[in-house]
């Protein structure tokens, strides 16, 4: 009975085996390696900024480390580059938008189904987990 109640209670946690916390708050953003769906090895799971009425999650989702090297790949050639210089690819594209008033550096990634931007420090956090995994 006890096995039983374990196995229950992992059940939940089957389909993510690693999961990194980019920002909480409001407008949360989750990178995700995950096992859970076919052809999707990692997941970028964000609140869509492109909807105020209400909250919605949207996820760009990548086939392998590959595709997500891609990605990394894309914010580094960015962090050095300029204001409005943007990265194309297939499915999504991501632009740097310096701000002044607010400081530094923003990013605004823009897919088929929503929208989100951040800032340098949590595309480090991104490169970081990248190159981690």
């Amino acid at each position: 009975m006890k096995v039983l109640f374990i196995i229950l209670l992992l059940l939940p946690l089957q389909g993510v085996y690693n999961s990194v916390e980019v920002r909480g708050g409001a407008w949360p953003i989750d990178l995700e390696q995950t096992t859970d769906r076919p052809g999707v090895k990692y997941s970028l799971i964000f609140r869509d900024q492109s909807v105020m009425t209400g909250k919605v999650l949207d996820t760009l989702d990548f086939p392998n480390m590959e595709q997500l090297g891609y990605f990394g790949k894309g914010l580094s050639a960015l962090k050095g580059g300029n204001s409005g210089d943007v990265a194309h690819f297939k499915d999504y594209s991501i632009t740097r938008a310096d701000k002044r008033l607010e400081g530094g550096v923003w990013y605004i990634l823009k897919c088929q189904y929503g929208e989100t931007s951040f800032q340098q420090p949590e595309a480090d956090v991104i490169n970081k987990a990248i190159k981690e995994w």
